[in-house]
């Protein structure tokens, strides 16, 4: 079996765990560092020890996927914390081309974040002066790419005006400091494209928007990477804790010589032109990203497709875009008259008659699945249609994950290939309902319920449940338990198997747990 040596972005389940699910679907071998290594949250990884690791992992290895990030500086929170130079980042990124020169049959698939500056103030995840500065520090690099690309308004000039003179010169220069390290880290693994030492780069946009430190520094890699002429192997566009899977999805493809076939199909037809919250260009655009990169190729028709992509699409975007924790009457108007969720189930029992492979995309609301299309299809006994779902944070997590399993998916269930019984597709299914368990069940339903109506007697908070860790677990076990009972009864939940329910960073964020699927 061909050996695939997976770096992953942090230690989160996302980055850590689901790449490596998806594999446990294919006959491929992946190969990953014990979580011990990965560092915690903002507690860098030791980036030495993992070049050792690399090196010695990679040397009879098919292909590498690889972050830049957790290689450099140790993590992707650690990214936006460290102290280094761009000399010593370079140093570190040259343990990539001594993994090419020991085996130079190596395929290496690397992929390193644009650094994001969230809209509001919290440390959770940046440096400490980000909870009282962040939101300023934001809406200083909207104005200044605003400025630069379409200019501002007199309204627009006097409010940076004002922003710039309560924003500590102390606390910019920190953060925009750092900002020019990590763009020249991007530049360098452009560079190492062009020259062979990378087979494939992919620059994520995390967390971002139309204006913005992000937004610039994308526009300067771009032309960087069209100068050099590499843009057949450079990618970039909105996503950063699904890339993992994206690159999985690539190796199989090129190992297995596969090219899947997709067709697209939206539950709105706004939807192929907003623009969703936290990222800067219109869905359709991110969905012809994502599938470029995962190896697929979209086709015009759904007879020719190996996938049936459905995307439940936001009618607005931005702003106006729901979260799972908005309640149903408080939603936009227009998801009330821009997005037909009965046509939509429709079409996916339609196309499951003809037997398609098909894989939903739950993006209409962030940061969860929308639970009015999940319960309709549910209650229309159409779950055990789908052959992969996602529906979790921005829509370019969701569209990554979904496509990423589905790519599989589809291989396998060509009819020369197909083995409903084996562990191969057992493994397949406990992805899929462990997708349903997470980003619906707990991400849509339980997270907020459970921090609304039981942190505060416990003690806890929304970002921090340290103290009530073990207690706060145990309840959203026995809310899985109950949502695998009422929800997924298509599936048998006698035969799901919940363990290791826990909260990897000790906050409602996210979530971690082990989902197998019974044997008998």
């Amino acid at each position: 079996m061909p050996r695939i040596v997976y770096l992953p972005l942090d230690e989160r389940p996302c980055n850590a765990r689901f790449p490596l699910q998806i594999a446990a679907a294919t006959e491929l071998e992946p190969v990953s560092p014990p979580l011990r290594m990965l560092g915690a949250k903002k507690r860098p990884a030791d980036t030495k020890l993992l070049a050792e690791w690399l090196l010695e992992e990679t040397a009879a290895a098919h292909a590498l996927i690889v972050s830049l990030d957790m290689l450099v500086y140790g993590g992707i929170v650690p990214s936006r914390l460290h102290r280094l130079s761009a000399v010593q980042c370079r140093a570190r990124l040259q343990t990539i081309v001594e993994c090419k020169k020991r085996n130079p049959k190596l395929r290496i698939y690397a992929f390193n974040l644009i650094m994001r500056a969230p809209a509001y103030s919290s440390s959770d995840e940046e440096p400490d002066y980000y909870a009282q500065y962040g939101a300023e520090i934001a809406r200083n690099g909207w104005l200044q790419d605003k400025q630069e690309r379409d200019g501002l308004s007199e309204a627009e000039r006097q409010e940076w005006e004002r922003l710039l003179a309560v924003l500590p010169r102390e606390v910019l220069s920190d953060f925009t400091g750092r900002r020019q390290v990590n763009a020249a880290v991007n530049r360098m693994a452009v560079q190492m494209a062009d020259e062979g030492w990378i087979d494939m780069l992919v620059v994520p946009l995390d967390d971002n928007a139309r204006f913005g430190y992000s937004s610039a520094e994308q526009r300067r890699l771009l032309l960087e990477a069209a100068g050099r002429r590499v843009l057949d192997r450079v990618h970039l566009y909105p996503g950063a804790d699904e890339v993992g899977c994206t690159l999985f999805a690539r190796v199989f493809c090129d190992t297995m010589h596969y090219r899947p076939n997709v067709f697209v199909r939206y539950s709105s037809t706004a939807g192929l032109g907003v623009i969703p919250k936290y990222e800067d260009r219109s869905l359709g655009e991110s969905v012809k990203s994502q599938l470029t990169a995962a190896g697929c190729a979209i086709c015009d028709h759904a007879s020719e497709a190996d996938v049936v992509l459905m995307i439940h699409s936001p009618p607005v975007g931005q702003h106006l875009m729901a979260e799972t924790s908005d309640s149903l009457a408080g939603r936009n108007a227009a998801y009330f008259s821009e997005v037909n969720v009965r046509e939509f189930a429709h079409a996916i029992r339609r196309y499951a008659e003809k037997g398609a492979t098909i894989a939903l995309a739950d993006a209409a609301v962030c940061n969860g699945a929308d639970t009015v299309l999940m319960e309709l299809l549910s209650g229309s006994g159409l779950l055990k249609h789908l052959s992969a779902y996602a529906g979790w944070n921005t829509a370019g997590n969701t569209l990554g994950t979904v496509i990423a399993h589905a790519v599989v998916e589809s291989y396998y269930r060509k009819a020369e290939k197909a083995s409903p019984g084996s562990a191969r597709a057992r493994n397949s299914e406990a992805f899929l309902l462990s997708r349903f368990v997470e980003d619906w069940g707990y991400q849509a339903i339980l997270r907020s319920r459970i921090a609304r109506e039981e942190l505060p007697g416990l003690g806890g908070s929304t970002f921090d449940v340290s103290a009530v860790h073990d207690e706060v677990a145990g309840r959203i076990r026995s809310g899985m338990l109950a949502f695998i009972e009422r929800e997924l009864r298509d599936f048998e939940p006698a035969r799901i198997r919940l363990e290791r329910v826990e909260l990897p960073w000790k906050r409602m964020f996210e979530v971690g747990f082990e989902l197998r699927i019974g044997a008998d």
